[in-house]
């Protein structure tokens, strides 16, 4: 997905799965000021960005964007309690599941063999299959590469994918480029700073 920073530069960030692109869309606490999904349609904006396949039509009510932001603080928190070696909360852990127990999104097979979305998708089914994405990432191979971005000054979490399993910055591009000339500007400067 293309995210922006705060200088108006576009990068791009793979956080590495499904429900972790959701925390990309606000979060608990100081992270509110980043809420970005306040009307149904804005979630359905989000929708047509993330990695689901094209072409889902959703009816979303303001009640499921309202459970989709409390269900997205709980993932939020849980992700970075798991990032930092923080055992998880009862209270996150019962959010999460509540909504991955609901009937997810339905896919089918067109006629020309491609995939497609059953009509009729709810908020309630996307909540539900997103939140099945964070049981099978919590629960699965890559739960113990669960990261937050190694910046200072960036909150962003994401799955750690790669092969040797030592990626640290949200964006090469973005996070990685800024910190590697933070370092050399470091290095070269005759007082260190």
């Amino acid at each position: 997905m293309t995210l922006v920073s705060y200088g108006g530069k576009a990068y791009r960030f793979d956080p590495g799965a499904l429900c972790l692109e959701l925390l990309t869309t606000g979060g608990p606490g100081e992270f509110a000021r980043y809420e970005v999904l306040h009307e149904p349609s804005d979630l359905a904006r989000w929708v047509d960005r993330s990695r689901l396949s094209p072409g889902l039509e959703l009816s979303i009510t303001q009640l499921e964007l309202e459970r989709t932001r409390a269900v997205r603080d709980a993932l939020f928190l849980l992700t970075a309690d798991r990032a930092h070696g923080r055992p998880p909360s009862p209270r996150d852990l019962a959010a999460v599941n509540a909504a991955a127990a609901e009937p997810p999104l339905a896919a089918r097979i067109e006629p020309d063999g491609t995939r497609a979305w059953a009509p009729g998708a709810t908020g309630t089914q996307l909540l539900s299959t997103v939140a099945r994405d964070a049981v099978d990432l919590f629960t699965g191979p890559h739960a113990d590469r669960i990261r937050e971005c190694g910046s200072h000054n960036c909150y962003l979490l994401f799955v750690d994918t790669s092969r040797p399993g030592r990626r640290r910055w949200c964006a090469m591009e973005h996070c990685g480029n800024l910190n590697k000339v933070r370092a050399h500007r470091a290095r070269s400067s005759p007082s260190g700073v």
